[in-house]
């Protein structure tokens, strides 16, 4: 959350008068983002000096006499005509159809930034083979079907083909930049001394050299004659405003390395649509900027966040997804420092009539997106992933940045939240509320108010003096709360967590080598470096129950202000020339929220053994940071364009990898009204994080505070949510074990069908549910789009069936959300709805089978322990079931794994059916029985009562 804009308030967090002042000037009274307290591309200076380079001929060249091919990486340099640096070209083939693109200085004066802790592992690369060569370029064999990479000299270009068709081209538009590190000109001119003038005299001749009009000569006649380092770069080359020093308002961010900015241009010729590159309150596809700023990637804590903007958020995957009816491909940009991308399309500025146009005429012009980045610093790392399939492309970006962690079951159910829940009396009676109105929930959750004076790890004494009873009170209830623990530490010499960080000076530094500190709502802040193991470890240890004073196994935690969150920092964040060891926070800045996510997460796992399962939401994220939580859309606000926007925002982030995604239902700030409470509810109900949260000055919104008829409706969407957690939880798991999406847009699993390009507006849970949220005041009707023309959709709720392959009109009212299972699947679910989700876990399941056109179906169970990493161990229970020529079969999918249940089949739910004369069960170990069974003819559903069976063991049932 983001401070409050109420002096009362501000007045009832102990804050130092400063830091009352500021928060009152800088935010009281302001109803939306002050988009003044952040920079535009023209106010960000290596952005607007890239940006002022134009296509054309690139000033690159490759020097293909340096050109070294082993089994599967080539290294070769690339020349700048206009400078004469020199820079280092890597290429790799990886396994699983991927390419990377390394590009760095070759000498360059001190090392450039390279991101750790992303990868999971050191890609595993293949051989490439050499096919042709001439003075022109290369031409290198990937060695899937007919793909080849073609490396052009003059100017470098790289296409990467298969066939006849370009599937994608660098540096076709001529947009590499790589700044060069170079020492300062007046550095030279005024602050030489004897002791290095011998240094100097060695500079002054290699500049000399390079005004020999012979140079170039000599530097492409002897490729090993490259010992100068990259300060010989000519002298003409102009410093520009900013390259040095930049100032943005009050702030002046140092550059002590002077400019370092990269750039690189990706033409994707046949796209039209692209996606990804989260966290953008916009649509999921990506919109050309070219008349605008660019989509900006730089964490940072935004108040009130303004919507279809391409303005940065609180987290950044640099993963762009390209998509047209034959393919599915990917770049991956591994670089941690801010980035811009801009996006431009030479089909953008057509009507609907001119593309109808060119279709009438014949047009041969072929439709083509240009991604183009720029970073601030670091080097060019750049992944391309060549699907074909979404499902290959997923496989893919998972073997980079890894899967989403697999979360406890109960994250799955309903969390309540307010900032904040007053006391321990406060917890108990919201807590009590919820059994008194039978609405279930898992987790309550408590923010920054529940601790001593802002000090994380702590907890009021006067409101909170008996965490453990409080806790226990929820876990005889089977229930679990969730403490906030945030990365800013209260610089206080009593407080034992600053002091040890102190001590083993693990706090981030300023320019000149002090502990660097900001204001945060402690007052006067530290910022630990977690980029730095030791630190981490220290967090890590924080977590131990008796470090933690008060904590239980039913806590867990959340890092909220991990941007990091600085409020008299530039952009409300942390100066850039801040230093983290010998890296600049500029190199690191987008990296913070991820290593404050992964030492939360391995401190619960540790202080549990290595036994359990972390539950840890993070608002700030990068690449990677699925595999250690959930993330939200951060600080919302009460309007239907909130709801609207949270749809596409977590699609986009699921694209990316990061799948545990919600946003705070009824938006954060301001006080929705019940029908826009009830929607919010409705559509959170089918996304993977499901969260009521609201600021200290909104009314209470608790479930039952909004009349009778709307605790129904919200009672029963809340109940609803519970009795799919079987079909929830079975979907993490595939999603942890392939990197496939949860919530997902519909072209994933119909990637040939235009209609569903663009449409962001209904989603896909797994391939099975499709739900089409109503996100309009007022609304009286909803038209969705059925995808697969060979599919059929049934309703939920009414099991009506439709076809696929167009858009329905949908008459709805206020307890209308329309959902459809697809005609095929089968869909486990426990009717039996408890106060949580460990109340329910031996229930009974019911399976929920909507048949094909050629009356088939299949699904999947999958059970385990519910919260431990024993699954890892095979204990886990994982069966197909499936219906086909009237037989119904539970088949086991891992015959190596053991685990056993007492949950049992209950009823078995057939849509599409038709009436059979008998129903026979024949269970594991031969005993066969007859089943009794209803049939509904007017909706055409079978329902096959108490089978009996264990829900682990093989059985068969046959229809006659």
């Amino acid at each position: 959350h983001t401070p409050v804009c109420s002096l009362c308030a501000c007045s009832k967090m102990r804050m130092a008068p400063a830091m009352m002042l500021w928060l009152a000037v800088c935010l009281c009274g302001t109803w939306a983002v002050d988009k003044s307290n952040f920079k535009t591309c023209d106010q960000s200076a290596f952005c607007k000096r890239q940006r002022a380079l134009k296509p054309g001929e690139s000033p690159y060249r490759a020097l293909l006499e340096t050109m070294e091919l082993t089994n599967t990486r080539l290294t070769l340099q690339l020349i700048n005509d206009k400078n004469k640096v020199r820079l280092l070209l890597e290429l790799y083939r990886l396994q699983g159809n991927m390419t990377r693109v390394k590009i760095n200085e070759l000498k360059p004066l001190k090392p450039r930034f390279e991101v750790p802790d992303v990868l999971i592992k050191e890609p595993t690369t293949e051989p490439m083979s050499l096919l042709s060569q001439d003075e022109n370029g290369v031409v290198l064999s990937l060695g899937v079907e007919s793909q080849r990479v073609i490396l052009s000299a003059r100017p470098f270009r790289l296409d990467i083909v298969e066939g006849r068709e370009v599937l994608m081209s660098l540096n076709s538009r001529g947009l590499l930049a790589f700044e060069h590190l170079r020492i300062r000109k007046d550095t030279f001119s005024y602050k030489v001394t004897s002791t290095v003038a011998s240094v100097w005299d060695n500079v002054k001749r290699v500049f000399s050299s390079q005004a020999d009009p012979e140079a170039e000569k000599k530097d492409d006649a002897d490729p090993a004659d490259q010992a100068e380092p990259e300060q010989t770069a000519k002298e003409d080359e102009k410093d520009e405003e900013g390259m040095w020093e930049e100032t943005f308002k009050n702030f002046v961010d140092s550059k002590p390395n002077g400019p370092t900015a990269i750039s690189l241009d990706f033409s994707l010729p046949g796209v039209e649509h692209v996606y990804g590159i989260p966290e953008h309150a916009d649509t999921a596809k990506l919109k050309t900027t070219e008349n605008g700023d660019p989509y900006r990637l730089h964490n940072m804590d935004v108040y009130k966040y303004e919507l279809y903007s391409p303005m940065a958020l609180y987290g950044s995957v640099p993963f762009i997804v390209a998509h047209n009816a034959q393919r599915t491909t990917g770049i991956f940009w591994l670089n941690a420092a801010e980035t811009w991308v801009d996006i431009s399309s030479n089909t953008a500025g057509k009507t609907v009539f001119g593309k109808m146009l060119d279709f009438v005429q014949g047009s041969s012009e072929k439709p083509q997106t240009d991604v183009r980045w720029i970073s601030e610093s670091g080097i060019i790392d750049a992944f391309i992933l060549l699907g074909p399939t979404p499902k290959d492309l997923f496989t893919q970006y998972a073997s980079l940045t890894g899967t989403q962690s697999f979360p406890p079951i109960a994250s799955l159910g309903y969390h309540q939240s307010r900032w904040n829940y007053n006391d321990q009396e406060d917890v108990q009676a919201v807590d009590a509320g919820f059994d008194e109105h039978d609405i279930p929930y898992d987790y309550i959750w408590l923010d920054i108010e529940h601790t001593d004076g802002k000090r994380y790890f702590s907890w009021d004494p006067h409101k909170f003096s008996s965490p453990k009873e409080m806790l226990q009170g929820l876990k005889d209830k089977k229930r679990k709360l969730v403490a906030i623990v945030d990365p800013h530490i209260k610089i206080e010499s009593s407080y034992k967590l600053h002091d040890e960080i102190h001590a083993r000076d693990l706090y981030v530094k300023n320019k000149d080598g002090g502990n660097y500190e900001g204001w945060c709502w402690p007052g006067s802040t530290g910022y630990p470096d977690f980029t730095n193991p030791e630190m981490r470890a220290l967090w890590v240890r924080m977590f131990a129950y008796d470090q933690y004073e008060g904590s239980m196994d039913n806590l867990h935690v959340w890092n909220d202000m991990n941007e990091p969150s600085v409020f008299n920092g530039p952009e409300i964040t942390m100066i850039k020339d801040a230093k983290h060891g010998e890296w600049e926070h500029r190199d690191v800045h987008n990296l913070y929220g991820l290593y404050v996510q992964m030492a939360t997460a391995d401190g619960l796992i540790q202080r549990s053994g290595g036994v359990e399962r972390p539950f840890v939401l993070a608002r700030s994220f990068f690449a990677g940071s699925q595999r250690y939580g959930a993330v939200w859309t951060g600080d919302n606000i009460a309007e239907w364009d909130h709801l609207k926007i949270s749809l596409p925002m977590c699609l986009s982030m699921s694209l990316a990898g990061i799948v545990f995604c919600g946003s705070d239902i009824g938006g954060f700030f301001n006080a929705p009204g019940t029908e826009l409470l009830v929607r919010w509810y409705q559509a959170s109900s089918f996304m993977p994080f499901f969260r009521s949260h609201a600021h200290m000055d909104t009314p209470r919104r608790e479930p039952w505070l909004h009349g009778l008829d709307n605790t129904r409706l919200i009672r029963d969407i809340v109940r609803q949510r519970y009795t799919f957690l079987p079909f929830w939880y079975q979907q993490f798991y595939h999603s942890h074990k392939t990197g496939e999406p949860i919530m997902r847009m519909l072209w994933l699993d119909y990637p040939k069908e235009t209609a569903t390009f663009a449409i962001d507006d209904e989603f896909l849970i797994g391939k099975d549910l499709l739900v089409h949220p109503v996100t309009d005041e007022g609304a009286t009707s909803v038209t969705a789009y059925l995808p697969g023309k060979d599919e059929v959709w049934f309703d939920i709720h009414t099991f009506k069936k439709h076809n696929g392959g167009q858009s329905l009109y949908i008459p709805v009212t206020i307890s209308s959300i329309p959902v459809f299972q697809r005609g095929g699947s089968i869909i486990p679910k426990k009717l039996r709805v408890r106060r949580s989700s460990a109340c329910m876990e031996h229930d009974p399941y019911t399976l929920y089978v909507a048949l094909s056109n050629q009356k088939t179906a299949e699904g999947e169970i999958y059970i385990d322990d519910g919260y431990t990493f024993n699954y890892e161990k095979k204990e886990f229970i994982h069966r197909r079931i499936s219906l086909a020529n009237n037989v119904i079969s539970s088949i086991n999918l891992a015959p190596d794994a053991h685990f056993t249940t007492p949950s049992w089949i209950e009823r078995i739910v057939i849509i599409g059916a038709t009436k059979p004369s008998k129903v026979t069960l024949k269970a594991a170990g031969g005993l066969e029985s007859q089943l009794d069974f209803e049939f509904d003819p007017s909706v055409s559903v079978l329902t096959l009562r108490k089978p009996g069976v264990n829900a682990g063991e093989d059985w068969t049932i046959t229809l006659k």
